[in-house]
């Protein structure tokens, strides 16, 4: 059925200003510290701005103070050279920003990535610029499909509507063309990647990246080691389980990192569902106790039953409880003791799962496997 144009129009800016605002840690009027800060950088193939997590930061603003910045050459941000969008600058952009907000006392902040915007949250998290880096979120972007993609990047780039009569008509495209699934979203953050070009009369993209070509193997190479490598509490949300490549295959199974692929969604995640978005992060941040301070760690009751020491006969059952460990995400788990043999590894691992469906409290699990 056809939409409306009302139904296609821009939502006006004032309806956006709390996730415009970027706010300063002497803006909080309570006497409760802040929340962790969430820090968006986005800067996907489609030339978004910081409005395309403007949904999904309106409620995760509920759990954590939200920083979507536009990065240079995107929305309103204007800088000296807008089409230097290479890793450095950008990862120097980011950590300027924080600084400039939060001084040599930053709270807890967790770093959130969609696409390119995931490559720069991952260089930034390497960098160990920010001290109280508590959380590191990456949306839909794998270094092996990155990569593999780059070859065709011009090709896409150049096959997309270049201009458009009308915001409207480039809301309807967004849509209708598959880039984006939700209309409420793309009449927030669609407006911000155009400009009026005068002399053709028409709206082109804002943010120029055919001409960025130079940086883009810069943006990926290496991401999976750096991601997995960070310390800190880490998060992946894919669109499709085929976009995994070996390095966070492995890493997956070893349990280093938190994976969750989210169904019926296209690339901008963020956008297509903001509301299972938001949740998945506030999770994440609840999950790992994550507060103003950084990881909360608090006295616990625990269990303690026998732990598994793994040698070449029992590899099986080794990656078994990992993958228990992985299914099951208790916050803290308690496993303590030895089981030499196959044999009676088995039934460990039979208890092992039993035990996480049926303990009354939460328990540390620390498995020393040789």
């Amino acid at each position: 059925m056809e939409k409306s144009s009302s139904n296609l129009s821009p939502l006006a800016e004032e309806s956006s200003e709390n996730e415009q605002r970027i706010p300063k840690a002497q803006d909080d009027d309570s006497a409760k510290p802040p929340p962790p800060v969430s820090a968006f950088d986005s800067v996907p193939d489609r030339p978004a701005s910081q409005l395309s997590f403007a949904l999904s930061a309106a409620q995760i603003k509920e759990k954590a103070r939200v920083v979507a910045m536009d990065m240079r050459g995107h929305g309103k941000t204007f800088t000296e050279n807008d089409l230097d969008l290479s890793i450095e600058t950008m990862c120097n952009d980011v950590i300027a920003v924080l600084t400039a907000m939060y001084g040599s006392s930053p709270p807890a902040i967790i770093l959130v990535g969609h696409s390119m915007g995931g490559s720069v949250a991952v260089h930034v998290a390497a960098k160990k610029a920010i001290p109280s880096l508590a959380g590191l979120v990456v949306v839909d972007v794998v270094e092996g499909t990155a990569m593999a993609s780059l070859m065709h990047m011009q090709k896409i780039l150049s096959s997309r509507i270049q201009h458009f009569q009308s915001i409207e008509k480039a809301i309807e495209w967004s849509v209708k063309g598959g880039s984006l699934r939700n209309i409420d979203s793309a009449r927030v953050s669609v407006p911000t990647t155009l400009k009026y070009d005068d002399a053709r009369k028409c709206y082109v993209y804002r943010a120029r990246l055919e001409e960025t070509e130079q940086y883009w193997r810069g943006w990926y190479e290496g991401l999976s080691e750096k991601f997995l490598s960070s310390p800190v509490p880490k998060l992946l949300l894919l669109a499709g389980t085929d976009r995994l490549d070996r390095a966070l295959t492995i890493g997956q199974m070893q349990g280093k990192f938190q994976m969750v692929v989210v169904r019926h969604t296209g690339h901008a995640i963020q956008e297509d569902v903001p509301d299972e978005f938001s949740t998945l992060i506030a999770n994440f941040i609840s999950r790992n106790r994550i507060g103003p301070n950084g990881v909360e760690v608090s006295v616990i009751p625990y269990y303690v039953a026998p732990t598994l020491i793994s040698n070449h006969n029992n590899s099986l059952v080794a990656a078994l409880i990992r993958l228990v460990i992985h299914v099951f995400p208790c916050r803290y788990r308690c496993f303590v003791g030895r089981a030499l043999s196959r044999k009676s590894s088995l039934p460990l691992l039979w208890w092992l799962m039993s035990s996480l469906l049926t303990m009354p409290f939460p328990f540390v699990l620390v498995i020393d496997i040789g």
